[in-house]
């Protein structure tokens, strides 16, 4: 995608060969930065710190982060530290846990001459998998917008409502919810995204907005709990959000928010898609709810907030009383029964067992 006419990806190899550079997400909307990661430390800074978000760029960074350590240290000792290190970042993604199973897998055989140019060159691999991959979701979930829009009788404008961010920031490019809103957008189907805010940490507000608006698609922001409201009196045409974790029967694990979503969406019967590549479903668990485990992250990211003021300055303040504690859960689950279709780069199925099986006969059992 493309920042002021310049095209983008969330994370590239540097011009030396060796490190990598990424977007830091945390500087959005209001400067746009680049960061540069020499050392595995600076990787798992930057997952955990959260300069890169979204299960597919967590696991792209994972994989370089890898090659990193490799071009350091490619002893064993090394290869496992490395692993352990990274998976202690953001346990709630499985890109991150796929994306280190996949490096050790590969680098495990190899001597340790030949581990860091392997490292590299799967890194670089699993990027532009994922681009393709994302632009594929985009190509399945775009008619789903277009349907939307020709069943109203082609109005000024077709509503879709998202929830955090899942467009291009949080891939590598295109994105996975927003892939099929910027193909739709590009045919010209003329969308309108209402936008939650997506507390605590605002990435609807800051990031989903900012990049919707490089693209010049048509956005509102809202606060997190007008969703309902707009479902009751048909301002929601269909809402497609991302996932971080998706069961192999079909629940998926989004940010905090998108349970509440689905549920106002089912009761107004609005359509609830969900839109995922293959590596973020989770073969091994059948019973989201019970099984996926939820980071808890920072009490100080629910009891301040970060923006601009009016001369410019961008300044945290604090939100809540001095004595007062912030519980931070930073996703929840939602139930298959509330989804409508997972949007995949294989196609669309139903949120089941079997329709997930259906495009991906090869998945282990």
């Amino acid at each position: 995608m493309k920042v002021g006419g310049k095209p983008y990806r969330t994370i590239w190899l540097a011009s030396d060969g060796g490190a990598v550079e990424i977007i830091d997400q945390t500087k959005l909307p209001h400067d746009f930065v680049t960061t540069r990661l020499d050392t595995i430390d600076d990787a798992a800074h930057a997952i955990a710190a959260m300069l890169v978000r979204g299960a597919p760029l967590i696991g792209a960074t994972t994989a370089y982060g890898m090659a990193l350590a490799m071009r350091a240290d490619a002893s064993d000792a090394s290869l496992e530290a490395a692993y352990s290190q990274l998976m202690e970042t953001r346990p709630t993604a499985v890109n991150l846990r796929w994306a280190l199973d996949e490096m050790r897998n590969l680098l495990s055989p190899l001597t340790a001459g030949e581990r860091g140019a392997a490292a590299y060159e799967r890194a670089a691999e699993i990027c532009d998998e994922d681009v393709q991959i994302c632009s594929s979701i985009g190509d399945h979930g775009a008619p789903l917008i277009r349907e939307a829009w020709e069943r109203k009788g082609k109005p000024e404008q077709v509503n879709v409502l998202t929830h955090c961010n899942a467009g291009w920031l949080a891939t590598v490019d295109w994105g996975t919810a927003l892939a099929p809103i910027y193909k739709a957008h590009d045919a010209g189907v003329p969308g309108h995204v209402w936008v939650d805010e997506t507390r605590p940490r605002n990435q609807g507000a800051s990031l989903t907005a900012w990049e919707l608006g490089q693209h010049g698609v048509p956005h509102t922001v809202i606060v997190d709990n007008a969703g309902g409201h707009l479902m009751q009196h048909g301002m929601v045409d269909l809402c497609i959000t991302g996932t971080d974790r998706t069961t192999g029967t079909g629940d998926v694990c989004n940010k905090i928010g998108t349970y509440l979503k689905a549920l106002a969406a089912k009761d107004n019967g609005v359509p609830f898609y969900v839109g995922l590549p293959g590596p973020t479903i989770d073969w091994t668990l059948r019973d989201g709810v019970a099984e996926i485990p939820i980071e808890q992250r920072d009490a100080a990211e629910v009891t301040e907030m970060t923006g601009r003021t009016s001369d410019g300055t961008v300044e945290t303040i604090t939100l809540t009383p001095d004595n007062s504690d912030a519980a931070n859960y930073a996703f929840d689950v939602t139930p298959r029964r509330l989804v409508t279709g997972l949007i995949t780069e294989q196609g669309v199925c139903d949120a089941s067992e079997q329709g997930l099986r259906a495009l991906y006969p090869d998945a282990p059992k």
